[in-house]
């Protein structure tokens, strides 16, 4: 009985230090709760609403400006592309049109040949091989985009036509056609050298003798007598 009598007061200790130290860890465990809560912050203020929703219009207005400048900068490129292939495949198909030019005078000196073969030359062989060479070296050059420029009885057109003299004839008709022109694709490789034609100037005038021209004197009367 003493024994207990002497150790109740160090178990009273012992036990208000447990105590003690669990509602230390309580407050502990309730003040990491609540920083773990998250935090309100109070609204803005009304101008501070105001200034963002400027600047928001502000950002949008940038960002459509953007847009535009990078739909413009992909349209300017897409052209961009599409005339340097059109400029290459143009490349490509007019290449030629320097070599067929210079072909060119053979065909004329052929044709002038060919217009002052007598008749007794006409028959020959080797006139007809000529003539041969001729229509397989046109139809050559017609596969590689050579056509012939029409010229007689059509309306004269600087674009095709060249006039290099006026005759009598349908006024702005294309008469006779001195050297054949000839087109390269689309292009005008030589334009065809003409004759146009002129309508013929009528001037009729009113032949005036010595007896009409005095009927005006004669018919007037003289004051003085």
């Amino acid at each position: 009985m003493e024994a207990n009598k002497e150790t109740s007061p160090q178990f009273e200790k012992e036990a208000g230090a447990s105590a003690s130290q669990s509602q230390g860890a309580e407050r502990s465990t309730e003040a990491e709760l609540k920083g773990r809560q998250p935090s309100v912050e109070a609204a803005p203020p009304v101008e501070d609403m105001s200034a963002l929703e400027r600047l928001l219009e502000e950002e949008k207005a940038k960002a459509q400006q953007y847009l535009a400048n990078w739909q413009r900068a992909q349209a300017d490129f897409i052209n961009y592309r599409k005339r340097m292939e059109q400029e290459r495949l143009d490349t490509v198909k007019f290449s030629n049109a320097m070599l067929v030019s210079s072909i060119l005078p053979v065909l004329d000196d052929l044709e002038r040949a060919f217009e002052t073969v007598s008749s007794k030359l006409a028959g020959l062989t080797w006139v007809d091989g000529v003539k041969l060479i001729y229509r397989k070296l046109q139809a050559i050059l017609e596969a590689q985009g050579l056509r012939e420029i029409k010229a007689v009885g059509e309306e004269f057109d600087s674009r095709f036509h060249e006039a290099v003299l006026f005759v009598e004839g349908e006024e702005g008709k294309v008469v006779e056609e001195v050297q054949r022109g000839y087109m390269f694709h689309e292009r005008v490789l030589r334009p065809a050298m003409v004759k146009i034609g002129k309508a013929k100037e009528n001037k009729s005038k009113e032949a005036q003798t010595p007896e009409a021209s005095g009927q005006g004197s004669q018919g007037e009367e003289n004051p003085l007598g």
